[in-house]
């Protein structure tokens, strides 16, 4: 089973639910804001991905942290910040199990689902 992780009314998760809807993908959604995320899942996530593949720093929640903070960033702060402020977590994060893939390209999901 896939799980999508990612914020409810964020326009690029519309656009990768749609796109698991339209292609008959069963998967089920995990938002950050209502369920939260556990600290271990983000720890094992930053193994594998990194903290700058995790790290939305595109988004309004991360251009207002303090420039101290943003600068001094570890893996450990890291995770404290994204339980703290999840929307700076980019999205979507996919799980397919054996491995996770950030963000929403419809040619990736191409390879992966079709």
């Amino acid at each position: 089973m896939v799980t999508i992780y990612g914020i409810k009314n964020c326009d690029t998760m519309k656009k990768a639910r749609h796109y698991l809807d339209n292609n008959g993908v069963a998967y089920t959604f995990h938002d950050y804001r209502t369920d939260g995320v556990p600290e271990t899942d983000l720890e094992s996530w930053i193994a594998e991905l990194g903290t700058d593949a995790l790290i939305n720093r595109r988004g309004t929640t991360w251009r207002k942290l303090p420039d101290t903070l943003k600068e001094s960033l570890t893996d450990k702060s890291a995770v404290r910040l994204m339980c703290e402020n999840p929307a700076v977590i980019k999205r979507p994060l996919l799980d397919l199990g054996d491995r996770r893939i950030l963000g929403f390209k419809s040619s990736e999901y191409d390879s992966l689902f079709t």
